[in-house]
């Protein structure tokens, strides 16, 4: 069941990649009038091209990331390597503890 926190992060999710949309939308729609509209806008306009390229790439390539974490289900249980982390240290910090006192015997 879904919580109110989740619907309010959902939502701001979208209200966020909403404008971030919006602005980059708006952006490429300019480059791509630049660039089809005047011969010498277009020579002036290509600098762009290869920038633009590779963000979108890269961009491409984060999401295909995330969604193979999510795929993967790694980010079901976010809380549980901290714990995990905590109870190592404390066996490691038993077993230390112990070796120091078996090395202590006098013979």
């Amino acid at each position: 069941m879904k919580t109110l926190k989740d619907y309010a992060v959902s939502v701001m999710a979208v209200v966020i990649l909403g404008f971030c949309f919006f602005g980059f939308g708006s952006k490429f729609v300019e480059l791509v009038r630049l660039v089809t509209t005047d011969e010498l806008a277009a020579t002036e306009g290509i600098f762009a091209v290869a920038p633009l390229s590779n963000y979108l790439l890269a961009s491409a390539g984060f999401l295909c990331l995330l969604g193979w974490a999510a795929a993967q289900g790694m980010f079901r249980n976010i809380e549980q390597p901290k714990h995990t982390m905590l109870d190592v240290d404390a066996k490691l910090d038993a077993a230390s503890e112990a070796s120091k006192f078996s090395n202590s015997v006098i013979r």
